[in-house]
């Protein structure tokens, strides 16, 4: 197979791959979700060029430096879909993680001898990043693929905060009674 023919087949099978959007209105991303999701796309594009321009040091330096957050990354984006898929959760978990890693490599395979070049510098990016917010930011910036396509849950209006009661002292009541 030639090298087009291999990138539209690669290309077809990612578009053909089911959708993570879901068709229900009320489920939508919770900002803490939103920035997991996008610390993953992050960890994911960088597994991606790591194994693709070999630069394996690279992303374990990463992956020891932010660890913990990517742990909680992980289990917010799991949470997510435990929130909004009930028993079906893990399925579609594991969707998401395999259109995730699919897609960033279809982008890498695309953007050819050009890709490791672009790409390599996210790495001292991402690993001088203090803050799983920091994290998000760069998957943002950079633009990475991100196989979610749930909308971003509305702003909730803030609660009304009730009155407090100002309880005046016996004498001052008994005073205002006369």
């Amino acid at each position: 197979m030639t090298p087009s023919r291999k990138l539209m087949a690669g290309l077809a099978a990612v578009m053909l791959t089911p959708s993570l959007a879901f068709a229900q209105s009320s489920v939508c991303v919770q900002p803490v979700e939103k920035t997991a999701f996008d610390i993953r796309a992050l960890q994911s594009q960088l597994m991606v060029v790591a194994l693709t321009c070999g630069q394996q040091d690279d992303y374990n330096t990463f992956v020891t430096r932010h660890q913990s957050d990517l742990a909680a990354a992980f289990r917010n984006v799991a949470s997510h879909f435990r929130r909004t898929a009930g028993a079906s959760h893990q399925r579609l978990l594991d969707q998401y993680i395999t259109n995730l890693a699919n897609g960033q490599s279809q982008v890498g395979i695309s953007r050819g001898s050009f890709f490791c070049r672009e790409q390599a510098p996210i790495f001292q990016q991402a690993t001088a990043a203090t803050s799983p917010a920091e994290l998000a930011q760069i998957s943002l910036a950079r633009e990475v693929p991100q196989a979610l396509t749930t909308p971003a849950c509305p702003d909730r209006p803030a609660a009304a905060t009730p009155r407090a009661r100002t309880t005046r002292p016996a004498a001052q009541r008994a005073a205002a009674t006369r």
